[in-house]
Formats: structure tokens, sequence, C-alpha cells
């Protein structure tokens, strides 16, 4: 199986599909690059490149004691775009995948991106604050997330595992087994220091600094991630952004509306080639 070095020697597991313009995914917060499953065959047939990967910690990668802030995860990323030597990529990240990547836009450039894709989104800033007064209060979210390190099952449970596929296709039960299985095999551990990275951090001023062209897509009835607080705060912070609402999807509308995902992800590919500073030296 192919393996990928970081920085610090980790080992981590990725998947290329020859193509042409490369697609790189980064999975949401405690799944794996299977969870790309139900976009690759449409990207494919566009003959696109399509990349995914296992986040350190998760599904075939390696497991250290170490390395679940933001920083190095999307350390990690640039690790796998420099490795497999990959230019005009489309980046595509989901749920916690979505602040990886834009993190790497802000520690790494744009040298090697085209065009960037935010799902279910985690940005721009989750808890609440002073100046994010609409943000998830503290003690709320620890309350949330301690049954996560006492029985995950409980965790999913309260958190609507239901509501997670909701949409316009309602999927298999084998398909939601299957995310809620693979949540369950992340060690606690990791399941804490990630949750943890995502939800203190603030996206805020690195949103503004992006220089490639975006599209934010989210679903009106993701719980997980509430669109109010997410995508309709992200989209406005961005340069150059197209915000795709779906409505009635849940965190979970890569599957429930793969469809109209996948369509809203080729168009936009195909009709979005020019980065800003490309666009402002042409005009």
């Amino acid at each position: 199986m192919p393996y990928f070095q970081t920085a610090d020697y980790v080992s981590l597991f990725y998947t290329d599909y020859p193509g042409g313009d490369p697609v790189v995914f980064a999975h949401a917060w405690a799944l794996n690059g299977d969870m790309w499953n139900y976009q690759l065959p449409d990207l494919l047939a566009a003959g696109l490149r399509c990349v995914t990967y296992d986040r350190r910690g998760h599904g075939r990668s390696d497991r250290p004691g170490t390395g679940y802030e933001i920083d190095t995860l999307a350390d990690d990323l640039a690790a796998l775009i420099d490795q497999l030597d990959l230019t005009n990529v489309t980046l595509i990240g989901h749920s916690m995948g979505a602040g990886e990547v834009v993190r790497y836009l802000t520690r790494h450039g744009a040298g090697r991106i085209a065009r960037l894709v935010l799902s279910g989104t985690v940005t721009p800033k989750l808890l609440q604050s002073a100046d994010n007064p609409d943000g998830i209060p503290a003690d709320l979210a620890a309350q949330a997330r301690a049954p996560m390190v006492r029985d995950i099952g409980d965790w999913m449970a309260m958190n609507g595992r239901d509501d997670y596929y909701r949409g316009s296709h309602r999927v298999s039960q084998q398909l939601l087994d299957w995310t809620m299985n693979t949540i369950a095999a992340v060690p606690v551990p990791i399941l804490a220091q990630t949750s943890s990275a995502f939800l203190n951090a603030d996206f805020r001023s690195e949103l503004t600094k992006l220089t490639v062209p975006t599209l934010v897509i989210h679903g009106t009835a993701d719980f997980a991630m509430p669109v109010d607080l997410t995508a309709r705060k992200t989209a406005p912070l961005i340069p150059d952004c197209r915000l795709t609402i779906i409505d009635g999807a849940g965190h979970g509308l890569y599957l429930s509306e793969a469809t109209r995902y996948n369509a809203a992800l080729l168009e936009f590919i195909t009709s979005a080639t020019a980065p800003l500073e490309q666009a402002a030296t042409s005009g």
C-alpha cells in the first residue's frame, strides 16, 4: 500500500487515482480518506486525478502520540502534495479538513493550488468570544464533548447520528454504520486532541488572505456545523468565493446529496481557473 512520510517521520496512507489535473481531498474529523468514495467515480470520469489520504492517527496511517494541532496537520498535507509534486491542485476539505486546507494555504502558500473547496466547514471560528458572540459557549462545548471520552456510542447518539446524512437521499444503514464504526475506531486521545484543535481554532484572519477561487458548500440541516455559524460567516471573508447552500442537507451531504454535491464540485473546477493574482496580472 502507498504511504508517504511526514517531516516528523510519521507514515500516512494515501491513494492516487491517475488522471489529469489533481484533486486532493482532506477528510472530516474522525473519518478517513474512504469518506470520498462516492465523489471519486464522477471526478475520475471527468478526467481528474484524485488523491485521498488518511490523517495521522486515522485509518491506515500511523498513530503517533503528538502532532494533532492544525499547524502540524497542514504540514502533513504539504508533505503529500510536495512528495507527489502536484500542481494546479483543487484542494477539497470537509469539516475539520476544511480548517486544514485553509491552514495549508496560509502556511505554505498557493503556489501549487488552483482552487479551494470548503465543505461542511468548521471555519471561521466556532467558540464564543467577545468578538464572536454567536459562537458556541465554552461550557456548552465542554459538556457536549464529555461523553466522547466516556463512551463514543453515547456521544454519537447525543449528536444525532440519524441526522448526519439528512437530505434528499437517505443513505443505507451500511453507510451510516461505516461512518459511526470509523469514528469509533479512532483512539479516544486522538479524538479528543483533534476535536480540541478545530474547536479552539480561529481562521478569520486567514480567510481574508486566501488568493485562490474558493467554493463554500454546506447544508441547511447541518446540525454538527450550523450553516449560520460557519459557511455563511466564512464566505464573506474570502476575497473570491462562491457560496452553495443545499437545502435540507446535513453534515454528510457528500453522500446524502452526492449527485448535487459532485455536480457543484465539477462546475466549480471547470469554471474557476485563475487565482486572484494571476487574474490581476492578466488584466
